[in-house]
């Protein structure tokens, strides 16, 4: 009989947990197991009658103390040895695909004859799936190897945070096992329980050794940092056990965050096959679309920033349409909301503008496109957010000219009350890339208003000779035009003024004797008045008629 004696704690120290297998009444065969080169060699007074391939190794072995406790191996030497031609010769099997390889079926081998065994959370995944792979169960013996290892697997799951990480990650070499004999779906569970049942539990961290001040100030994310170490479909099924349990969306959705940060910050998306193999594109693309189907559908579960950074991998790795076409319409929803931080998002080559507008891009055309059936659309303020945008991308070296202007020109008109930020943003640009064409200067300058700008505004364009010289001149012509009316009101009212005072006075002249000469003075005032008015007037027109032949 073979008993089990654990050890270490729970998670309270730094000993790990460990299981240690003691032989009882075992009959003997074999004192040691050497290493020659490849070959694993059990010594003893008697000869080997048994070799078993797996992989690159091969054990030669005694048939009885194995096929006693496998019935997948009694089966085969059932089955070859009745083909073989002589009796004397070793029995020769091959065994494929053996969950944890070689390594694992070493101790497979000391169990089988009856020496102690050390098993932790780093191989007991891949031992529980070869003692199922072998057929190890309690119908060929009682405490064979498929109990021994559920009962400290159940053991390390229910108790220790730490482990249940450990054991997930040595199921990384044998996910198809450990998926179907659900030992992820049990230790993501766990997990999932122990994450929203303890939101304080932070000294369960597996991190807590390196960042115990930080984890001691964090209490619903203590867990962040522990998940966002787990594989892709081990982090799916965290996360889809934790939404069962109901936590809340905004945390759920700030933890597919960390994880996908953490993410990006390992991988580089490049399309070129030559530099990335296509199965890992493949693999890049695939993570992107399950991360998307992943995220909360509450409106404030995630963060303006964080859908556009998975927009740019999803148009980098040309993900599924349907996905992009969600994060397009999430981003655009949200839009109004965001301030210019959130729309900043960073490229990865030198050559490359510092960031990505063309995200930035392609949700504004999305929003553009839904204002009609949205009566409530707060453009204006979409507006003085692009401009705010525009201000801050403005001063890179690498932003092509027709990127800027598509940015300005992909919002209507009226989305802007006054052009003044724009302005400042186009300023900018013209001072970033003093080396730009003045054809492209035009096509740059060309968005600006004369009447969307403040005064203060308009006064800096005719003293900025950064600008097109066509738009500075006809600023200045329109600049005269305006101060010609404003005279031309100004006249208007001193004439109404006069008139007043005319009648006023011929009002009063009824009444006492006015002196002649002064009656004189007050008409020849109002005739010097009409004068101007006139000349006023004519300046005007030719002004009007100046700016006209310089527009065309």
């Amino acid at each position: 009989m073979v008993s089990a004696t654990m050890g270490g704690t729970a998670d309270g120290s730094n000993k790990r947990n460990r299981c240690v297998v003691l032989p009882t009444n075992v009959p003997f065969f074999a004192d040691s197991l050497e290493r020659r080169k490849q070959n694993w060699i059990a010594g003893g007074n008697s000869d080997t009658d048994l070799i078993i391939q797996v992989g690159d190794s091969s054990f030669h072995l005694h048939k009885l103390p194995m096929v006693s406790r496998s019935e997948y191996l009694n089966r085969l030497v059932f089955e070859r040895g009745s083909n073989r031609e002589s009796a004397e010769d070793s029995l020769n099997i091959q065994i494929n695909h053996l969950p944890g390889g070689a390594k694992t079926f070493q101790l497979v081998v000391k169990f089988c004859y009856g020496w102690k065994i050390d098993i932790t959370a780093a191989n007991i995944a891949p031992l529980y799936c070869a003692a199922h792979f072998l057929e190890m169960s309690e119908d060929l013996e009682q405490g064979n190897l498929i109990s021994k290892t559920e009962v400290f697997l159940s053991f390390l799951i229910l108790s220790s945070w730490k482990d249940t990480f450990r054991i997930l990650k040595s199921c990384e070499s044998i996910s198809p096992w450990a998926k179907d004999l659900l030992i992820v779906k049990r230790c993501s569970e766990s997990i999932a329980w122990k994450a929203c049942a303890n939101p304080s539990a932070s000294a369960f961290s597996v991190e807590n050794e390196k960042h115990s001040n930080v984890q001691a100030n964090k209490t619903d994310t203590w867990w962040f940092e522990d998940v966002s170490l787990l594989r892709i479909d081990h982090f799916i099924e965290v996360i889809q056990s934790i939404k069962k349990r109901g936590i809340k969306p905004e945390l759920l959705g700030s933890c597919i965050e960390h994880w996908a940060r953490k993410w990006f910050s390992q991988v580089t998306l490049e399309l070129d096959n030559n530099v990335t193999p296509i199965l890992t594109l493949q693999l890049h693309r695939v993570s992107i679309e399950c991360l998307i189907r992943m995220l909360p559908t509450d409106e404030n579960s995630v963060t303006c920033n964080f859908l556009l950074h998975l927009l740019k991998a999803g148009v980098m790795l040309k993900i599924n349409p349907e996905l992009m076409c969600m994060l397009e319409r999430r981003v655009a929803l949200i839009l109004e909301k965001c301030l210019v931080p959130d729309l900043l998002v960073k490229n990865q080559g030198d050559k490359d503008s510092l960031y990505d507008v063309s995200v930035v891009l392609r949700v504004l055309r999305f929003y553009v496109c839904g204002i009609p059936s949205d009566p409530s659309a707060k453009l204006n303020i979409v507006g003085k957010l692009v401009d705010g945008y525009l201000t801050q991308v403005a001063r890179d070296d690498n932003l092509a000219v027709q990127s800027f202007i598509s940015l300005v020109e992909a919002l209507p008109q009226n989305a802007r009350y006054c052009d003044d930020t724009l302005y400042r943003a186009i300023d900018m640009y013209l001072k970033a890339h003093p080396d730009l064409t003045e054809e492209d200067r035009g096509d740059l300058c060309g968005v600006l208003e004369y009447h969307r700008l403040s005064q203060e505004a308009r006064q800096h364009v005719m003293k900025n000779d950064r600008l097109p010289l066509k738009l500075t001149t006809g600023f200045v012509l329109l600049e005269q035009v305006n101060m010609a009316r404003s005279m031309t009101s100004s006249g208007s009212n001193y004439r109404r003024t006069n008139t007043q005072t005319i009648i006023r006075v011929n009002k009063d002249f009824e009444k006492r004797q006015i002196n002649v000469h002064e009656i004189k003075m007050i008409r020849k005032d109002v005739e010097m008045i009409k004068s101007q008015l006139l000349e006023l007037n004519t300046c005007k027109v030719k002004l009007q008629k100046q700016l006209k032949s310089c527009i065309r």
